[in-house]
């Protein structure tokens, strides 16, 4: 089954709310999923802490997106402490990066020194973006990753952040599971938008969005205390 899958098969899925993940990395077949409930990661619920907030802007990492979306997979897929396995096989390696070359799969890369410490990817489609893996080999250089994108993802319209399963760490940054109905009914809505991806944003208006996503954070946390 896995020698018909395209790349646009895999966009169809996504558009239903269905993804594809191995059950390893020398397992050539792929398995379809379609949690219910269902993880988000709210964009205007995001919960960005003030330390966070200060390492993003700090100019410790240089920040970039879609320079190189095949050296992020492959980091996402390597064994890493907690995390000896993956299900990014080489099916997946071959589709994803060929939804890169059209556009649909984009990167975000941290880099120190002018080498790759830490990044996620994932998949645009519309107003929805679907979140794949991240990694990190320096602290909080996935976290920097992940505060970019969804400052990206905020500027550019997009009302949708799938990151497929809720976790405890997600949790931290406002994730939460909600009913795969409820999901659908976005993601419907979703998808029928116009891409909303935008490759080139301003330092400047990425700053902004990022300080405005910290004073939301500290307003909501005003009111809960």
């Amino acid at each position: 089954m896995t020698d018909a899958l395209t790349p646009e098969l895999i966009l169809g899925a996504y558009a239903a709310g269905i993804f594809p993940m191995a059950a390893d990395a020398d397992d050539d077949e792929l398995q379809w999923y379609d949690p219910d409930p269902r993880g988000i990661l709210p964009l205007r619920g995001f919960h960005l802490s003030r330390r966070l907030q200060r390492t993003v802007l700090s100019g410790r990492f240089d920040v970039s997106v879609d320079q190189d979306f095949p050296g992020v997979m492959k980091a996402c897929a390597a064994p890493a402490p907690g995390r000896e396995d993956t299900w990014i096989n080489g099916e997946i390696f071959r589709l994803f990066c060929a939804l890169h070359d059209m556009g649909y799969a984009h990167s975000v890369e941290c880099r120190q020194d002018g080498k790759l410490v830490g990044g996620l990817y994932g998949v645009a489609l519309g107003g929805a973006f679907f979140g794949e893996s991240m990694f990190s080999r320096a602290t909080d250089a996935s976290k920097v990753a992940l505060v970019h994108l969804v400052a990206r993802l905020r500027i550019g319209g997009f009302i949708v952040l799938d990151t497929q399963f809720g976790t405890d760490h997600l949790a931290r940054f406002g994730g939460e599971e909600i009913p795969a109905s409820l999901y659908k009914a976005t993601l419907e809505r979703a998808v029928q938008m116009m891409p909303c991806w935008q490759a080139s944003i301003p330092a400047d208006e990425l700053e902004a969005e990022i300080r405005a996503m910290r004073a939301e954070t500290h307003a909501a946390d005003s009111q809960d205390s």
